[in-house]
């Protein structure tokens, strides 16, 4: 996850925080973000030692974790080291800050750096390697990487041809909130392409309803949940290759393809018969919170939200999230072609040092083996891209649909692209005028001329 995406997710938490899931056909009954439920116990959990004897004698050493991952979802991740520290003799010693971006860069400076860093964001991965402070990944976790991992998954911590960064946990945002009831109800069925769901969304405003619900406030944040919908959008109708691109601003911002693409959101979120179910007009997408944006599919206000899978934090105590519940998602349909691309983003493990120790924890953390415990550890809110992954021990639905896709080898994944953009283009300019986009109805050629303009010089 990336940083500002782990803001997000954090704040999303927050509007969850102390409310129950109960969820479907899962073993678990009352859980909140990122822990709790029926979930194993660590020390009960065991590990193939093996691995890890090659890195020599650990009996006593200590390794330091420095994270954004806090208070609650911190317990899972410390839980999850269990095994390891039993096998090895090693404590981890963890450290999680809401501050951590800035933090990490001082604590860098002034020569205090942790052993390990889990950076959600490849840009600042990127910074951090051109200033000499991390250390290549060994080659034990490289060969993980290369057996669990989709390739595209290790050019994220990549930086100049060096592998440096695993991945390590994951979200994926391409999914559609919906009511499974309300659907039976009105005779609905899920769109498994663009058309059909715009076909759907006609049929369900022609019926007097809304078909959409959206929001995109998020205090100092807000316009990112709109990023989200155009990266979406740009897999979708240009591909990733142009995708990637224009993320490299290897094309300009304002290319006709991202237009076209953005036209194509605004055909959803700017169409007053579609929006917005429940919480006003159009324009109330922009000062609508977006953890509750989806919240009027409760009420029958809206039938269909976007956005990740990490919104399941943000439904009230008591909803069932399932298949059979009171809600579920669907993958955001393709434009072209029968696969529909996956968007999303996680986190990677940096070392700052080549000590034995700490190369034996990165070699855990990129492991089958950690993906496995960690999953049993955790309540709904988590899940990775490594294909060891055994899906059953997710607890969520949510998270299972979502490891799914990043197990489906015929899946296209690109990482968050305003997360790979500068820092003044992705968490700047662009939440800036898709802001602007929404609430003053700026036309889309000036939005994305604007966003061009103030590219950083190279």
């Amino acid at each position: 996850m990336t940083m500002r995406a782990r803001g997000r997710r954090n704040a999303a938490l927050a509007g969850g925080l102390g409310v129950a899931l109960v969820l479907a056909g899962c073993g678990a009954s009352e859980t909140s973000g990122g822990g709790g439920g029926d979930t194993a116990e660590a020390s009960d959990l065991t590990i193939d030692c093996a691995p890890y004897e090659e890195f020599g004698d650990l009996e006593g050493e200590t390794v330091s974790v420095y994270t954004s991952i806090v208070d609650p979802e911190d317990q899972p991740q410390i839980d999850s080291y269990v095994p390891f520290e039993e096998c090895t003799g090693v404590e981890v010693q963890y450290e999680g800050s809401r501050e951590f971006e800035a933090q990490l860069v001082v604590r860098v400076q002034s020569g205090n750096a942790p052993d390990i860093a889990f950076i959600p964001q490849p840009g600042l991965l990127a910074t951090l390697v051109g200033q000499g402070a991390v250390v290549p990944a060994p080659q034990q976790v490289e060969a993980n990487v290369d057996e669990y991992w989709d390739e595209s998954w290790k050019t994220y911590g990549t930086v100049n041809g060096e592998f440096y960064a695993a991945p390590l946990g994951a979200n994926a945002k391409s999914f559609v909130w919906y009511s499974p009831s309300a659907f039976e109800d009105a005779g609905y069925e899920v769109p498994q392409t663009w058309d059909e769901m715009i076909a759907l969304s006609d049929q369900i405003a022609e019926s007097g309803a809304k078909p959409w619900c959206a929001g995109i406030g998020s205090g100092d944040a807000t316009g990112w949940p709109a990023t989200d919908w155009l990266e979406d959008v740009v897999l979708r109708s240009a591909g990733p290759e142009v995708y990637d691109q224009w993320v490299s601003h290897q094309i300009p911002f304002n290319d006709p393809q991202i237009v076209e693409a953005l036209d194509t959101v605004g055909g959803i979120l700017k169409n007053p018969d579609y929006v917005n179910g429940g919480l006003g007009e159009v324009q109330s997408i922009a000062t609508t919170e977006f953890g509750d944006a989806g919240l009027p599919i409760l009420d029958g206000s809206c039938f269909m939200h976007r956005q990740a899978s990490f919104y399941q934090a943000n439904w009230p105590e008591g909803t069932e999230v399932g298949e059979d519940g009171d809600v579920f998602a669907f993958p955001l349909p393709p434009i072209e072609g029968e696969s529909a691309p996956v968007l999303g983003g996680g986190e990677f493990t940096a070392a700052f040092n080549d000590e034995p120790a700490t190369q034996a924890f990165q070699t855990y953390l990129s492991s089958a083996d950690w993906a496995n415990v960690k999953a049993q550890v955790s309540g709904p809110g988590w899940v990775s891209a490594n294909t060891g992954l055994d899906v059953e021990n997710l607890v969520s639905p949510i998270d299972q649909l979502a490891a799914e896709q990043f197990q489906d080898p015929n899946a296209v994944f690109r990482f968050d692209g305003s997360d790979l953009m500068p820092g003044e283009i992705g968490a700047g300019a662009l939440w800036t005028e898709l802001t602007n986009w929404i609430a003053n109805d700026k036309p889309t050629q000036q939005v994305l001329t604007d966003v061009e303009n103030a590219w950083p010089a190279a």
